[in-house]
């Protein structure tokens, strides 16, 4: 079976005054039908920017998508015109956006904003699209959904907030969600209430899910899938399980061991990963995360690493095999 989303070369770049940043760098991927795919990665390696570039939501200038193919049901998105693009946003691929206080608008009721996109991508009447967006606040376990409907967003917390964008998303029953940090600035308790709220729902819609994050438990639990990514590219591509089991790159190595965990002794130290980040204006010719990692080579500082093959499934870009070097 064909992948749902093929994401092939994909290059994003914002220019600026201080010259051109490469916010995505390269990156290929596939996505298939009810699967869950983790993306993953430190704060500014171009997850998001990657999801934005997939949604046609690049602010130009200064940002723009100069090579790459996104395609879906065998169509490339990247080469649709704006309003072929807009049939297909919040209809068949929903994005659930980072910061829900944000992204909701505050001066229109929550009822007003759920409709919208049944009345505008499904053809539905007012009324009828009302009763249905009842019917999705009671699926994301809103309580008094009817009389919430008639809400400003101020008026709820964090984590409803949160799951009224999950209610838009699944409103057109799309084919593809992807989630931008669903859970960040929320309670424990809350998170894991959302996500497995979301993981339902996408099992019983059969929907694909992409979840978007840095935080290594959730997608432990949640993903089918995992791709790491730094500096705008993906340095490790597995499944979940032999990810966490066997990972090959030093920085998810070094990713998962700055994690608490259960199962280790309390008295053990977590390890951060030393140093910053590369400037994305001016990356260095070698291995982006040459400068960090403490298996370096001269080969790392001269020549940049591709994905190559460790097993069934599993690629990483490194001239080393950590595991072997340890």
């Amino acid at each position: 079976m064909d992948p749902l989303l093929q994401v092939k070369n994909l290059q994003t770049v914002f220019n600026t005054e201080y010259g051109t940043i490469n916010a995505v760098d390269g990156i290929s991927y596939d996505l298939r039908e009810g699967e869950t795919l983790g993306l993953v990665g430190e704060s500014g390696c171009g997850k998001s920017v990657s999801a934005l570039s997939i949604m046609g939501l690049i602010p130009s200038p200064p940002g723009k998508v100069v090579n790459g193919e996104v395609n879906f049901n065998g169509r490339d998105l990247l080469k649709m015109t704006p309003e072929e693009v807009r049939k297909i946003r919040g209809n068949e691929i929903a994005m659930i956006f980072q910061e829900p206080m944000t992204s909701l608008n505050p001066v229109l009721t929550i009822g007003r904003q759920i409709i919208e996109p049944l009345m505008i991508h499904k053809g539905q009447s007012k009324d009828t699209a009302r009763k249905n967006g009842i019917e999705l606040l009671k699926r994301v376990k809103i309580p008094g959904a009817e009389v919430r409907m008639t809400a400003f967003p101020h008026q709820f917390s964090g984590g409803m907030r949160q799951r009224v964008m999950i209610a838009m998303g699944l409103s057109c029953n799309p084919k593809i969600i992807i989630a931008d940090e669903p859970t960040t600035a929320l309670d424990v308790t809350i998170q894991a209430q959302l996500l497995r709220l979301m993981k339902g729902l996408t099992r019983e819609f059969g929907t694909a899910l992409i979840i978007i994050t840095h935080n290594l438990g959730i997608v432990a639990k949640y993903a089918d899938r995992v791709n790491v990514m730094y500096a705008g590219r993906i340095i490790e591509k597995a499944s979940a399980k032999r990810l966490y089991a066997d990972p090959k790159h030093p920085y998810t190595v070094g990713l998962l061991a700055s994690v608490p965990r259960l199962d280790q002794n309390v008295k053990k130290k977590l390890l951060p990963i030393t140093g910053e980040p590369p400037n994305l204006i001016n990356l260095p010719p070698g291995c982006s995360f040459a400068s960090r990692c403490q298996y370096v080579k001269e080969k790392c500082l001269e020549e940049r690493p591709v994905l190559r093959p460790a097993a069934d499934d599993h690629e990483f870009a490194c001239w080393i095999d950590v595991r072997a070097n340890q």
